[in-house]
């Protein structure tokens, strides 16, 4: 019992590094790589960092009703994050994390969409430039859009906002998060639905900088 409780997280580990180089079905996307988008690392999880373009602006105007300003000039970018409903909206600081929010999260939940403007993000060691075509770009904020969960008037579903941070705004999303279909699988799995290359499973942090680096162009 002892060697199976230990085995097992170190499996889950090691097949996350298989799958990040296993290369995962890529959408027929392509043209000339003239743009970048960011991935921004933390300790267990990732976001995506979307240029904001006239576009993108105009693309997730909506977040201005929860109070995101993103027509906002010196914006950095947009971040887009995806993740347990319980874990992402109640814990600020990972020593907030409780034993219940963390069964939740492996076992089942709902999952939600977080959108926040990043400020200056010259210089920064966590963050990974991924070179994409603007077709890309273009699909990439289609995909994310599609994440959002709808009424029955096609509008997206806002949250209350999480007691952490200041700007960022929740939105229910599509799909459910658990120990095998986590945040950091979900941002690989919507980098490949806009046709960039990333690896078939990347459930942990550590998979998908590995599959961000071994797939890079």
């Amino acid at each position: 019992m002892v060697l199976a409780l230990i085995a097992a997280p170190v499996f889950y580990i090691l097949a996350g590094f298989v799958g990040a180089v296993i290369p995962g079905p890529v959408a027929d996307v392509r043209g000339a790589a003239t743009e970048v988008i960011g991935l921004a690392r933390g300790p267990i999880h990732y976001d995506i960092l979307l240029p904001l373009t006239p576009e993108t602006r105009a693309a997730f105007g909506f977040a201005k009703a929860q109070g995101l300003p993103v027509e906002l000039p010196r914006a950095g970018g947009l971040v887009v994050g995806w993740g347990s409903a319980g874990f992402y909206t109640s814990v600020g600081a990972y020593s907030d994390m409780t034993p219940g929010v963390v069964w939740a999260a492996a076992t089942g939940d709902e999952a939600v969409l977080r959108l926040d403007l990043a400020g200056d993000v010259s210089g920064i060691d966590s963050l990974t430039w991924v070179d994409v075509s603007p077709a890309q770009i273009a699909a990439l904020r289609e995909v994310v859009l599609d994440s959002f969960a709808r009424d029955a008037a096609g509008e997206v579903q806002a949250i209350p906002p999480a007691p952490w941070g200041q700007t960022h705004v929740f939105y229910r999303a599509t799909g459910a998060f658990h120990l095998f279909h986590t945040c950091n699988a979900w941002v690989a799995e919507t980098l490949r639905a806009a046709g960039i290359a990333q690896g078939l499973w990347t459930p942990t942090t550590q998979a998908l900088s590995l599959s961000l680096w071994w797939h890079r162009a």
